[in-house]
């Protein structure tokens, strides 16, 4: 039954989720539409494979890292959940290659490119 094998956990306090992530055989996140995608990226931080949607933001946030599926079709999804858990050659590139996009994002970074932004319109 699928109670057995997947747990409905509702809403968990942020302190918990780094755990969560690492703990996950898999992170899927079918979302249908994302401003940005930052648990994409926590659960690549955690060393999990993602499997993630075809939404605006999220292909890009992934970088190639992730896989990415239409969110509204159910074979797809199911498909893509099964070669992650069957194939861990698969499994590992994504682990790998997750590891290597969340270099790419930062709190400083992102501050940086902010100011930078603000700058340019100040000229």
């Amino acid at each position: 039954a699928l109670q057995d094998r997947v747990r409905f956990l509702g809403h968990a306090p942020d302190g918990f989720l780094p755990s969560l992530y690492a703990a996950a055989d898999l992170f899927l996140f079918p979302s249908l539409y994302e401003g940005f995608g930052i648990p994409v990226l926590e659960s690549m931080a955690a060393g999990t494979p993602v499997i993630t949607s075809t939404a605006p933001s999220l292909p890009e946030v992934g970088g190639g890292a992730a896989l990415t599926v239409e969110p509204t079709d159910d074979n797809a999804l199911a498909q893509a959940i099964a070669r992650v858990l069957t194939d861990g050659k698969l499994r590992d590139r994504l682990v790998q290659a997750g590891s290597e996009r969340v270099r790419h994002y930062g709190w400083r970074k992102s501050a940086e490119k902010l100011l930078e932004a603000l700058r340019s319109l100040s000229k």
